[in-house]
């Protein structure tokens, strides 16, 4: 006869370890799914994400700005030699016809020096280092072939110093390829940035940015209030009042004005209307003037920020006046939104 046995039922053990395995499962799968939609950043954190883009993005157009002014210098020195390779060249055939009308001259008169035959047949670089050749000439033959050998190596020596300035402007034509397409690269990114945010947020952006530009607006229809601050210098205080003409310009990268500017072109055009000419980048500007600390600053004082990215004109009350980064506009700032001061350098004061 058959047995019939129950199915043995699963232990109370057996359940709650199936049931803590399930939960964790779930748990896992929804961690896993955090993790692929991370959270979106908060609008606090892309503006912090895009001024530090638009920092980097300055750094690279001063570098830019560097490297554009060591261009323009190295096309001049290579253009000057190369006048001067073409003068020299127009020298040395002159003195090169002299010799020939002397031989033309002997040859008439029953033949050529045999010095100056060999002279006209071989290398005159080669020939004229033979000090023994030049005693076989007469004293007015020795003197031109002479000045044909100076101007020989001279022109020599142009010629190689021409070609190594090419070859360094064209190293300096691919860095600023390079710093081109970096800090383009930045702004490319910061605006990716913005673009994360909804339209109300980005909104939200702009009305701040326009709010600083409009404060901006209203100080330039007045008198900033300096308090007893007196200027650096006559050429500061020019230099300043020069620079509250442009507020409400657009900063451009490279722009050196009249109508839009970047950090360091707003700084040298305001200054240059004063009557003194600066360099054209932040790191060069440092070196215009004399150091000072931040306790010492007076209106017109040049004012670097965030590693010697930055510069602006020390307005007076903790302000400056500057362009700002790219897509704002020419306007006053306090020093407490700047980043990390530098230090100030003092024009002809």
């Amino acid at each position: 006869m058959a047995s019939h046995r129950r199915p043995k039922q699963p232990s109370r053990m057996r359940v709650t370890v199936l049931t803590a395995t399930a939960a964790a499962a779930v748990a896992l799968t929804a961690q896993t799914g955090a993790q692929a939609a991370p959270a979106k950043p908060k609008i606090d954190e892309v503006k912090s994400k895009v001024d530090k883009l638009h920092h980097e993005a300055e750094e690279a157009i001063e570098q830019y700005n560097q490297a554009e002014e060591r261009r323009g210098k190295l096309q001049q020195e290579v253009g000057n030699l190369q006048d001067k390779v073409a003068r020299g060249q127009q020298e040395l055939n002159t003195l090169r016809d002299q010799i020939g009308s002397v031989a033309s001259a002997q040859y008439r008169s029953g033949g050529i020096d045999p010095a100056l035959q060999l002279f006209l047949s071989a290398d005159p670089d080669t020939y004229l280092d033979k000090a023994s050749a030049i005693d076989q000439l007469s004293a007015q033959q020795a003197d031109v072939l002479t000045s044909i050998q100076s101007k020989q190596r001279s022109l020599a020596q142009q010629r190689a110093e021409a070609t190594t300035k090419l070859a360094d402007l064209e190293d300096v034509r691919k860095a600023l390829g390079a710093k081109k397409k970096s800090y383009q690269s930045k702004l490319a990114d910061a605006k990716k940035l913005l673009n994360t945010l909804t339209a109300a947020e980005r909104a939200k952006v702009e009305q701040e940015e326009r709010a600083k530009e409009q404060r901006a607006s209203r100080d330039a229809g007045e008198r900033i209030d300096l308090g007893n601050e007196a200027a650096a210098s006559g050429f500061g205080a020019a230099a300043l009042s020069a620079a509250a003409t442009r507020i409400g310009m657009p900063y451009d990268p490279g722009a050196e004005g009249p109508g839009s500017f970047d950090c360091s072109g707003l700084t040298q055009w305001a200054y240059g209307k004063a009557g003194v000419d600066l360099t054209r980048t932040t790191y060069t500007q440092q070196n215009d003037g004399v150091k000072i600390g931040r306790s010492q600053l007076r209106p017109g004082d040049l004012v670097f920020f965030n590693s010697l990215s930055h510069v602006g004109l020390y307005a007076g009350n903790n302000t400056i006046l500057h362009a700002p980064k790219p897509g704002a506009y020419v306007r006053y700032e306090s020093m407490n939104y700047m980043g990390t001061f530098q230090f100030g350098v003092r024009i002809g004061g």
